[in-house]
């Protein structure tokens, strides 16, 4: 497999991801255009989010802070987060288990 082959899919307005699951996790990477957000939500996920290029506001259990190039977030289980593209980014994030939905 190779990223360059793999079809984006838009999971979210503005979030574009290339997705690679494995049996008990998911690996996504996104394109995300300026402005875009993700409502805050919360999931039995453990996630890692890394921001690979530009400006992330993201909110974690009611703290926001704004991230960029190299930063890396840990995601507990079911802790309530959203963000915010605040230019053009491109991050990748790790969920454990796989992110059925996301199929």
């Amino acid at each position: 497999m190779n990223l360059s082959e793999i079809e984006p899919k838009e999971i979210m307005p503005g979030y574009h991801g290339k997705l690679v699951h494995g049996e008990r996790m998911s690996w996504v990477f996104w394109d995300v255009e300026q402005n875009a957000e993700v409502p805050e939500h919360q999931h039995d996920h453990e996630q890692i989010m890394h921001v690979v290029e530009g400006t992330f506001e993201f909110t974690l259990n009611g703290e926001k802070d704004t991230y960029t190039a190299g930063d890396i977030v840990v995601i507990p289980s079911n802790v309530p987060h959203s963000g915010k593209a605040l230019t053009p980014c491109k991050l990748m994030d790790i969920f454990s288990p796989v992110r059925e939905e996301y199929r």
